[in-house]
């Protein structure tokens, strides 16, 4: 069996979606934030709960989806303990597995185009990131590279498994899909026929410009892909595409209590009973434990929920899957707006909610339900 591949053409980067035949469980390597839709579309399409979002390091060339993914699917975040992704839910260290129902993934720890760079085996397949490409491999130039910790990576972890072993890289810009062991001992021109000295010195010579988005990237993909910009709205608005715009918390409670709109909580049952509710807002779930899946019956509560004239004011958990019942909402004809932060926020650099954003931490009414 083998795994799906998914590329973004922006990046160049290949995402990998696996998963269990019988149970429908799901993991993603390397997801895009740019390709969020298709890999939601994907997964419905093809019946699966995405159980996992994994990196293989903190990516300089593209912004991940894996907290926007978690949001949408409830799916755990997962990523290499020595990357500083401190959002991710579980941190992992070499030899760690990661189960999706009869399925599991094995952490790799292959430092060296990053220090905290992981390569992950599943099967009889490797998912080599950045560390190893076909025919190439990872740049060790910046953000902690190490040429001579590359070449060990690679020759005494990666080219330790066995020689048939299925190479699937972070990357490659020629249409190819996938190489073998075996096939990069022996053709790899950065590998083949070096010694470690020899593969210093080249990877010393190379040079290159630095990604164009790397200041934009590194702190976003430190959070799991989230950008913390709700701070910059405050107590004001702003238009958004697909629906009526953004607003602070701050403001939508104003607008609520002058009786301008109606606050709509999208989150689930679960989320509403265990974490705190918003005294008077309406619950419309947008999607729905188990499985976070979508909830049926969406249009005609939301439409039953807020009278002519007044806004429809989205609350989630810190303000992603708030947007897409945005986005419906307003397609049946309503005045949506998508409230920022939600009502936790996003989750902090030890990956709690609660501290750096979101409707409680700015002391608006709630009460434990």
């Amino acid at each position: 069996m083998h795994p799906l591949q998914l590329l973004d053409p922006a990046s160049g980067t290949c995402t990998y979606l696996l998963h269990d035949p019988q149970t429908r469980e799901a993991l993603i390597i390397d997801p895009v934030d740019a390709q969020i839709e298709r890999d939601l579309a994907v997964l419905q399409a093809r019946g699966l709960r995405l159980c996992w979002a994994v990196e293989t390091h903190n990516h300089a060339d593209h912004i991940t989806s894996a907290a926007l993914l978690a949001e949408h699917t409830g799916a755990r975040t997962a990523a290499p303990a020595a990357c500083g992704i401190g959002t991710a839910q579980v941190q992992l260290a070499d030899g760690d597995v990661l189960h999706f129902g009869g399925e599991q993934l094995r952490a790799l720890h292959t430092p060296g185009h990053t220090a905290g760079s992981m390569s992950y085996l599943w099967r009889g397949h490797v998912f080599t990131g950045d560390t190893l490409l076909i025919g190439s491999c990872g740049r060790t130039d910046f953000q902690s590279g190490d040429a001579r910790t590359l070449w060990r990576s690679i020759t005494q972890v990666l080219f330790a498994l066995p020689p048939d072993t299925l190479v699937w890289p972070g990357h490659d810009y020629e249409g190819r899909s996938h190489s073998s062991i075996a096939a990069e001992q022996a053709h790899n021109p950065r590998l083949a026929g070096r010694s470690e000295e020899q593969f210093v010195a080249l990877m010393q010579g190379l040079h290159l410009p630095a990604p164009e988005r790397m200041y934009e990237t590194l702190p976003a993909n430190r959070h799991s892909g989230l950008r913390h910009d709700a701070a910059a709205v405050q107590a004001q608005e702003r238009s958004a595409q697909g629906y009526a715009g953004d607003v602070s918390p701050a403001l939508a409670w104003q607008w609520v209590q002058s009786g301008q709109a109606v606050l709509v909580d999208v989150r689930t049952d679960a989320e509403r009973a265990w974490v705190g509710e918003v005294p008077g807002a309406v619950a419309v779930a947008w999607k729905q434990w188990p499985g976070m899946a979508p909830n049926p019956q969406f249009d005609a509560q939301i439409q039953a929920a807020v009278p002519p004239g007044r806004k429809a004011l989205l609350l989630c958990r810190s303000g992603v899957r708030s947007i897409a019942a945005a986005q419906r909402a307003t397609a049946l004809g309503l005045e949506a707006w998508n409230v920022l932060e939600g009502f936790e926020g996003d989750p902090d650099e030890q990956a709690h909610r609660g501290r750096v954003g979101g409707w409680r931490f700015h002391g608006l009414p709630w009460r434990q339900g």
